[in-house]
């Protein structure tokens, strides 16, 4: 769930939190004497936003894949049955080379 949540839903997320939190903080200096119209939500590039956010997502994804993610070197050891009870299939790691 917390892979998910950083690699996905948060990269998404993240554009459209700061400018709504730029748009509040932008409200509120008006409302306390600056010039210039309010801005209002509803100009909300929301387009644009959901697109920035795709690519942040599409970007740590790639750079997971290239700089992180699983072990993949060493033999998979499919998911078994052993004393009543389902072992996961994993990784083991390769033996090291002489």
């Amino acid at each position: 769930m917390g892979r998910i949540l950083f690699q996905f839903v948060l990269p998404i997320v993240l554009p459209t939190a700061i400018y709504l939190l730029w748009l509040a903080a932008e409200r509120r200096r008006i409302e306390r004497g600056g010039a210039g119209e309010k801005p209002r939500w509803q100009d909300t590039p929301w387009v644009w936003l959901a697109a920035l956010g795709l690519v942040f997502a599409g970007l740590i994804a790639v750079a997971i894949a290239v700089f992180g993610g699983d072990m993949t070197e060493g033999r998979y050891v499919p998911p078994q049955l052993k004393d009543g009870e389902i072992v996961p299939g994993h990784v083991e790691p390769a033996a090291p080379r002489r």
